[in-house]
């Protein structure tokens, strides 16, 4: 399987961190259960520090019962990342437990997040964001990610030049309540795959540095509130998370899937009737603002901090000379709209998980995972009607049902292929637009009209291949197997040419460098890497 194993019932919930069995109960009934844990934590500060670590396991731990041995990467046998240290008095660290930065947050405010504020709503953030110690952090990150300049023109290089006195001036005019958003340059990036292309919002570096401050002072507020069965851009949740838990619950029989696929109401762009497009739009375009901005302010009661939000939503759009204001979605692209998602589809989330239903959510990507067919087509309407009291639409050549245990039958998941084999044993593939992706990324490395050494080629591409087989380690070794024959195809092409042949390599070319040649350069190999680190049989081999 894919990770860990499933967890038990019964298990106590810590705030912003997922139990391995989905609560029954609202958000409200999960931070009774946080109140009822913090009190079991002072009874724990009385034992020595090994006895109330053992304590804190047995009642349920950091993943509500989750083995201590899963790794949340799902590749190994080590506990998981994301299950924070113990501190000196044996309890856990407040700001890993509540995935807030330090700095950014206070003891005062992580205690307060844990019992709970008045309304369960929180004001006087603003002057949170606009410290300058947060802003230079959140540069910190805007500048190690690097990423293109937005429509002003001014790159990441450009920025760091004077960001003290840039960020002091964005200090100032948080303060005042005078900061204007830029408007998001958007730009067309091609699909894998698929003749398609899907936008992308490039906001300002400025931009991007209060987004980023923003998400670390909000952030927390409402990781306690998300569900379990959500994984997508959450800290210390991974796609591995997702894909592992779809593993075991395929695995525990439940067989009929729900493969969700969510496209956004017609969507029109452009202010002049000659500019005005219109098409279906995907998930980050199509939230519509005022049900967003309504869950915001759920959990914030900061008049300066929703109209800093709504002012990033309601940011000019440009593309070319071409310019537009937008009535819904969040620009793909910008910091904060990863959150922002999930806030909208929080409640989604919850309604499946109370009605007793197993969801596995990615972002937009989900699954809903069953034992009847029945339950599946109940669920499946559920989902359907939700989405249209959201504003949202199913896909309905996508969005299906899946009998999974059915020979031959798969469905695909964050860029893995489940398929149920002839003899009713469970595989793992790569999907094809997956693999479309990484020959699309090694063809340039590899032309035949190539003038670089092959020793250099290599060193080019070992580094990529390392980095496919990182997540694709589940893959079978028989999908990993192919995808190195193809990668030593193209470095044959290439020697076949130099040797003054035509085409690609084929025939002897195969005897004449061979598998071990390629090896003796160095080249990365993924099925010997999965062989090394699962030199096991295919049924022992755990992910």
């Amino acid at each position: 399987m894919v990770g860990g194993s499933r967890s038990g019932k019964g298990c106590d919930v810590k705030a912003g961190e997922p139990p391995g069995q989905v609560p029954k109960g609202s958000p409200a009934e999960v931070r009774a259960a946080i109140v009822a844990q913090a009190s079991r934590r002072k009874t724990d500060a009385g034992k020595s520090p090994g006895t109330a670590e053992r304590d804190r396991v047995t009642t349920g731990g950091a993943k509500g019962g989750r083995k201590a041995n899963a790794s949340s990467e799902g590749q190994s046998e080590e506990p998981p990342p994301e299950v924070p240290g113990a501190d000196k008095q044996g309890g856990e660290d407040l700001w890993q437990r509540h995935k807030a930065e330090r700095g950014v947050w206070s003891e005062k405010m992580l205690v307060a997040l844990e019992e709970g504020v008045k309304g369960n709503k929180w004001f006087s953030l603003i002057d949170k964001v606009s410290r300058l110690d947060v802003l230079e952090r959140a540069w910190e990150q805007v500048q190690s990610n690097a990423g293109a300049c937005g429509v002003d023109g001014i790159t990441v290089e450009a920025f760091a030049k004077d960001s003290q006195n840039r960020l002091l001036a964005v200090s100032e005019h948080l303060k005042r309540g005078t900061y204007q958003p830029q408007p998001v340059k958007r730009v067309w990036i091609p699909k894998p795959g698929s003749a398609e292309k899907r936008p992308l919002g490039i906001p300002t570096v400025r931009d991007r540095v209060v987004q980023t401050a923003l998400r670390m002072v909000i952030e927390p507020i409402f990781e306690r509130e998300f569900a379990p069965a959500s994984h997508g851009f959450r800290p210390g949740r991974s796609c591995q998370d997702a894909l592992r838990r779809v593993d075991e619950l395929l695995q525990s029989g439940h067989c009929q899937v729900v493969d969700i696929d969510i496209r956004g109401l017609p969507v029109v762009f452009g202010k002049e009737k000659s500019d005005r497009l219109s098409r279906c739009a995907r998930l980050f375009d199509a939230i519509p603002h005022g049900r967003l901005m309504a869950e915001v302010g759920k959990h914030i009661a900061d008049g300066r901090v929703l109209g800093l939000i709504e002012a990033f939503l309601q940011a000019e759009v440009m593309e070319g000379m071409r310019s537009w204001e937008v009535e819904k979605g969040t620009p793909q692209g910008g910091v904060i709209s990863p959150l922002l998602a999930n806030i909208y589809l929080n409640p989604l989330d919850w309604m499946l998980a109370q009605a007793g239903l197993e969801m596995v959510r990615y972002a937009d990507d989900i699954v809903v995972l069953c034992r009847e067919p029945e339950r599946a087509m109940q669920a499946l309407e559920s989902i359907r009607e939700w989405m249209t009291e959201a504003g949202l639409e199913l896909h309905a050549g996508k969005t299906k049902v899946v009998d999974m245990a059915q020979a031959g039958n798969h469905f695909d998941f964050l860029g893995y292929r489940f398929w149920r084999g002839k003899a009713g044993n469970l595989r793992r593939f790569i999907r094809p637009k997956s693999r479309q992706k990484l020959r699309e990324r090694l063809k340039p490395l590899t032309r035949r009209a190539n003038g670089h050494s092959l020793e250099a080629i290599v060193a080019k591409i070992n580094p990529i291949l390392q980095g496919w087989y990182g997540y694709f380690r589940c893959a079978s070794a028989d999908a990993l197997g192919e995808m190195d024959g193809w990668v030593r195809g193209r470095l044959r092409s290439i020697l076949r040419k130099r040797r003054g042949g035509r085409g690609r390599g084929r025939g002897k070319d195969h005897h004449r460098w061979g598998n071990s040649y390629f090896a003796e350069l160095g080249l990365y190999c993924l099925k010997e890497a999965r062989a090394e680190e699962w030199p096991v049989s295919v049924k022992e081999q755990t992910c």
